[in-house]
């Protein structure tokens, strides 16, 4: 039998290096995709040095015929695609109105959009693999809304909706649709970023946490159907406030939290 296979994107720094490094150290063969070239080809050079196997290119998720062409290369590569994992993604920080409309919608095109066409267009892939998953990068950020990060947690919901949607709808093909749910993560994404959220629960996450969580999501399957992983303390808290206390509370507690 063929190794198990994971296709990555936004696999250059952060989360999806650490995740794709992780990965390659438990055997799997690699799909490594981002826009930045430089970052694959020291990704790349790693994993070989270390004895994995890997495969990158060039991916803008918003791109269509990228994803079409990247999906293909891969699979005719290697036969399979275990696990996809959509983890690019971008956040500016922020007052709404003090952020320009044309970025907001690069937010929602690039965090939702992306995660949209990837599952699209991996679909008659992961059908063809037994057993295959899709591993969608939420955030705790998404819980409740928050202040300073308005687009980039509407992105997020979005993404809980749909990981939800389709792990119903596709478990008729033997595909299993999980969320990650992290808090912030000491990564590039957050480097400069100074929001209210951010002040009062500080960046305790690194990019290895994440890969680990994602690693424990795939590698064991619940006995009960189990769709949000919540990634560290904080954001099992958080998530187990937001489920079971009531609403104003919540709400109460966020605005604390964001000194809103």
């Amino acid at each position: 039998m063929s190794s198990p296979t994971v296709f990555i994107t936004g696999a250059a720094a952060g989360i999806g290096r650490a995740t794709a490094l992780l990965f390659a150290g438990h055997g799997y063969h690699v799909g490594a995709y981002d826009i930045d070239e430089v970052g694959l080809s020291r990704l790349a050079a790693d994993i070989n040095a270390a004895g994995g196997r890997v495969r990158t290119g060039v991916l803008d998720v918003t791109n269509n015929t990228h994803w079409t062409e990247q999906l293909a290369e891969f699979h005719e590569a290697t036969g399979r695609l275990d696990i996809l994992i959509n983890n690019a993604g971008i956040l500016r920080s922020g007052r709404f109105e003090d952020i320009d409309l044309g970025t907001h919608q690069t937010i929602m095109d690039v965090n939702l959009g992306g995660v949209l066409a990837g599952m699209h267009h991996a679909f008659p892939y992961l059908r063809d693999t037994r057993g295959a998953q899709v591993v969608n990068l939420c955030s705790a950020s998404a819980i409740y809304g928050q202040p300073e990060l308005a687009s980039y947690g509407a992105t997020k919901s979005a993404v809980k909706s749909l990981t939800e949607a389709l792990d119903l709808e596709w478990s008729r093909h033997d595909i299993r649709v999980i969320a990650v749910w992290p808090l912030f993560v000491a990564t590039a994404m957050v480097d400069g970023m100074s929001t209210g959220t951010t002040k009062s629960l500080g960046v305790r996450l690194t990019a290895d946490d994440v890969a680990d969580g994602i690693w424990e999501a795939t590698s064991k399957r619940p006995r009960l159907p189990r769709v949000h992983y919540e990634i560290g303390t904080q954001a099992k808290v958080l998530a187990a406030a937001a489920k079971y206390a009531p609403s104003w509370a919540v709400r109460a507690a966020n605005k604390y939290f964001a000194g809103a």
